[in-house]
């Protein structure tokens, strides 16, 4: 049974190692994404975008280093399998699973980007009933970006129409109004991964801990109660 959701950012500069001495400017967005987090069981399903469809099981094991730290990140606390290249959803979920819950297994759904609606909310509704057959509460954790478009030094440039589809995003996902995540445009980079969860569950509640775009992209922790 699906017990909670919690929604995050990709956003690899979470990880202090990663962040260097920019750690302490995203103090408040860390700690909104670990409160989320916080809420999830203790086993999860982590929500996020791929370069293709993949289900990533529990035992996997991998790393930043890509990002440019060595540093290691779990499914599941006794997962002691050989580093494997994960997508960035995955990595971020290891990390927050490991701030959190440490006890805590999650396997990871990542979808393929360039998945229209239509696909991704059929994708949604599968998850539903496959986590609905489950006699266990589950959690799920998406892990998703806005626009990385807001201002001239974000990692996609500026496009002034940029601020109000974000505006729209956020104020979407705080009143867990799965209907217009449907409609989301290309410009939000995490699309895919927002309109799974809106085939997946239109909440009886929804909680805003932060939004924001401190370096160009919008940035999103909340939580969803089914």
């Amino acid at each position: 049974m699906l017990a909670a959701i919690a929604l995050i950012p990709s956003a690899p500069v979470l990880v202090p190692e990663l962040a260097g001495a920019a750690a302490a400017e995203v103090a408040d967005l860390r700690a909104a994404v670990l409160a989320a987090a916080a809420v999830l069981p203790a086993r999860w399903i982590a929500v996020g975008a791929g370069p293709e469809d993949a289900n990533i099981g529990a035992h996997s094991v991998g790393t930043f280093a890509g990002y440019g730290v060595d540093v290691p990140v779990r499914l599941a606390p006794e997962a002691t399998g050989p580093v494997t290249e994960l997508p960035l959803c995955a990595l971020m979920a290891g990390w927050v699973r490991a701030q959190v819950a440490p006890e805590a297994v999650v396997d990871v759904c990542a979808y393929r980007a360039e998945h229209g609606a239509d696909t991704a909310l059929a994708c949604g509704r599968a998850l539903r009933a496959e986590i609905d057959a489950s006699d266990q509460p589950v959690g799920v954790l998406v892990v998703a970006d806005g626009c990385n478009t807001l201002t001239a030094s974000a990692p996609g440039g500026f496009d002034p129409a940029a601020a109000a589809v974000q505006d729209a995003l956020d104020d979407a996902l705080a009143a867990g109004d799965a209907a217009a995540l449907a409609d989301l445009p290309a410009q939000v980079v995490g699309r895919v991964a927002y309109q799974v969860l809106a085939g997946l569950c239109a909440p009886a509640a929804a909680d805003q801990l932060y939004r924001g775009a401190p370096y160009g992209v919008g940035y999103f922790a909340g939580t969803w109660r089914p």
